[in-house]
């Protein structure tokens, strides 16, 4: 008779309820897992925040944190969780408190990979601290940002050194918006970054060695960003897209990250990588929405089933030596992918998703194609958006949920979800579709 073990996620969340949801029915589907003589039977809950104890057992193996980047009392409570009780997170506090996007820029830098031409430059109003005056009038510099910006080249971009969700983000066309931005900055820590002429914008969503490259269109309205392209990039530069979001998060031992990417030709530059939270909205993401979900599932319980182990130790020479060789730049990042795989177990967990979770993805597009997705994706429109427009979007997210749902059943009800970059023509759905109207 098989032993029995059980096994809990532990979800840390904010304001969200679509995708917790989600994620919820989806880890319902997974079932009872025989593995190894032992029947494995996972489990979530949402977690409240109050005082901890530091010797405080911990029941969850797993937690999901959407908190910690700006809710220091959970953040101290995952770093607890992990030293003292051996769970395991997604993602690490430890790396995304010291290695904001200044510090995620420099070790890219330091690899080789394609970073746009970056410079910090001094805080524009004074810091909040009684030492200021003297320690600036004594050590700070004159200099002159016209001089710096020029030397980048216009267009550029002024953004923080840490900063998340666009907040801070200018485009500098010209000296008065460079002042303008400065002047705005008020006393964040700014980034001048060059731009790259290009062809496409990509933002690639790794969860655990799953990765998809979506065709990102950040001008537009968020609804209407991940545009469903699915060859939108060429073959070298899909490789590469994937290449650098993996190679991002297992450096720094991230699970659940996202990474923006300029494209020119089969060039890839990435700017910007260290998203603690990134976005899994269904509002956002729609057509891709289901295959997050699944994948944050299926990674969740490979990682308690098999007993996988936090390490905080990155381990970083190992990427330098490669940095230091005589490789070309392709030969480098197909080492450093190599790393990847090794860290995130690849092959192994392709092979144990195959084995144990084949059952997952048909019960997944069945589900979203029925009544009760439906009522969460109602719910989520009438949340998220005013009265007069329900009907609208409605249309809108039904239509590319339903356009996912027939892509699976062409494939086969495969929702590997490894490379968006790959595959045929995808297209938007028009709004004025001819869904049923909200009840």
């Amino acid at each position: 008779m098989a032993t029995q073990k059980d096994h809990l996620i532990g979800l840390l969340l904010g304001a969200e309820e679509d995708w917790p949801q989600a994620f919820e029915q989806i880890l319902r589907f997974v079932g009872p897992l025989n593995v190894d003589s032992t029947e494995h039977r996972i489990a979530s809950e949402r977690l409240t925040i109050e005082p901890f104890d530091l010797t405080d057992p911990v029941r969850t193996g797993l937690v999901i944190d959407r908190l910690a980047h700006w809710y220091f009392h959970p953040r101290e409570w995952l770093k607890k969780a992990a030293l003292v009780n051996g769970t395991y997170l997604l993602n690490s506090p430890f790396t995304f408190q010291s290695y904001e996007k200044h510090a995620a820029y420099c070790a890219m830098i330091r690899l080789g990979l394609k970073v746009p031409p970056t410079i910090l430059v001094p805080y524009k109003n004074p810091v909040d601290n009684h030492r200021w005056t003297y320690t600036s009038e004594k050590y700070n510099k004159p200099f002159d940002l016209d001089l710096l910006a020029a030397e980048l080249g216009y267009p550029l971009y002024m953004k923080p050194f840490d900063g998340g969700g666009w907040r801070g983000v200018s485009r500098v066309n010209d000296q008065n918006d460079l002042h303008s931005a400065y002047d705005d900055s008020g006393e964040m820590l700014m980034h001048l970054q060059a731009t790259v002429d290009h062809e496409h914008f990509a933002r690639a969503l790794s969860i655990g060695p799953e990765t998809m490259v979506m065709d990102f269109r950040p001008e537009e309205p968020m609804h209407q960003r991940y545009h469903v392209s699915h060859g939108f990039l060429s073959e070298g530069a899909g490789k590469q897209a994937v290449a650098v979001s993996r190679i991002v998060n297992a450096f720094f031992h991230w699970e659940f990250n996202s990474a923006e990417m300029l494209v020119a030709g089969d060039d890839v530059y990435p700017i910007d990588y260290a998203n603690a939270c990134p976005d899994v909205a269904v509002t956002s993401l729609h057509y891709y929405f289901p295959w997050a979900i699944s994948a944050l599932v299926k990674w969740s319980a490979y990682c308690l089933v098999t007993g996988r182990r936090p390490n905080v130790d990155l381990e970083t020479h190992r990427y330098f030596e490669i940095a230091d060789s005589e490789r070309s730049y392709d030969e480098r990042l197909d080492a450093y992918l190599a790393l990847a795989d090794e860290h995130f177990e690849t092959e192994r967990y392709h092979v144990w998703c195959a084995e144990h979770l084949g059952h997952l993805d048909e019960l997944v597009a069945q589900w979203v194609s029925g009544a009760d997705f439906d009522r969460l994706l109602v719910e989520t429109v009438r949340a998220t958006y005013p009265s007069h427009e329900h009907e609208q979007f409605l249309a809108h997210f039904r239509g590319l949920i339903g356009m996912w749902a027939q892509d699976q059943q062409r494939v086969g009800v495969g929702v590997k979800g490894t490379v968006g970059a790959a595959g045929g023509a995808g297209h938007p759905v028009d709004d004025a579709g001819s869904e049923p109207s909200l009840p």
